[in-house]
């Protein structure tokens, strides 16, 4: 028998109707859809249906008379999760043994929650070398939120410092400098300056150039200048009018003028075209 009959058979044995099993927690229309088998419930909601019928959340979850072997171990997971227990979590997932159909989607997002869970409160002891270690071990593979999870992964090395990550990380540059300018379009400054913080090479003209963008932006004109004269060499036309404005905000209108002249004797250069 499917899920969504256990759940129709039990609501009827129940002598509740629809409404009143769906409560404020869901809609009848949610509810119809489960019982129909056009949808599946999530794990919360499953456990409410079955608090409010009496059955415990396994009677829904047999398939051909069979519990999965891994009900007790997500159920301890589950509750060290709730006890905000990262260490617990991972050790009751260690005794998971997959491939499961029924858990393995929840089994992964919770082992990832868990993992970075433990990393920021090792940060918060100072165990950076922990953290970086567990860091490194955790990859983002769960189905659910993973660009989230993965941002909040990155902003975590941010925190870290790259000096104290594995040598194994060095392709992360470009896709911290991809997402930093994601954060920079949406106005998330701070977090794109942490992305940044987490590169390894932070030589590069390219990467001045964005810090310095970053700094601009949450106003502190003398580090955003200091950034932008590493850059200006390989880009002229883009550091001269921000580090016009940087001298500008920071009263030297000296040094405003004379990179307000190099942009117009740039734009001159541009727009003329000798004769031949």
């Amino acid at each position: 028998m499917e899920l969504g009959e256990k759940l129709r058979q039990a609501r009827l044995e129940a002598g509740l109707s629809q409404r009143q099993l769906c409560g404020e927690r869901i809609t009848r229309n949610m509810l119809s859809q489960i019982e129909h088998g056009s949808a599946r419930p999530s794990m919360d909601t499953l456990r409410y249906l079955a608090r409010q019928l009496g059955k415990p959340v396994s009677y829904f979850l047999e398939e051909e008379g069979a519990v999965s072997p891994n009900q007790a171990a997500m159920e301890a997971a589950r509750a060290c999760y709730d006890a905000s227990d990262p260490e617990g979590v991972l050790e009751a997932l260690e005794e998971y043994r997959g491939p499961d159909p029924i858990f393995q989607r929840e089994k992964d997002l919770l082992r990832v929650l868990a993992a970075l869970d433990l990393v920021e409160k090792a940060l918060a002891q100072g165990r950076e070398l922990y953290a970086g270690e567990l860091l490194e071990r955790t990859e983002v593979s769960c189905a659910y939120c993973a660009p989230e999870l993965e941002r909040r992964r990155l902003l975590l090395l941010g925190r870290l410092g790259r000096e104290q990550v594995s040598r194994k990380l060095p392709s992360l540059d470009p896709e911290l400098s991809v997402r930093s300018r994601e954060a920079a379009q949406e106005g998330r400054w701070q977090e794109a300056g942490q992305l940044l913080d987490a590169a390894g090479d932070k030589d590069r003209p390219r990467w001045n150039l964005d810090r310095g963008r970053v700094f601009l932006a949450l106003e502190d004109y003398a580090a955003a200048a200091r950034h932008l004269h590493r850059a200006e060499e390989s880009f002229p036309a883009q550091t001269a009018p921000l580090l016009e404005r940087c001298y500008r905000e920071m009263n030297d209108y000296r040094m405003a003028y004379e990179y307000a002249c190099r942009q117009k004797a740039d734009s001159g250069a541009k727009g003329h075209h000798p004769k031949g």
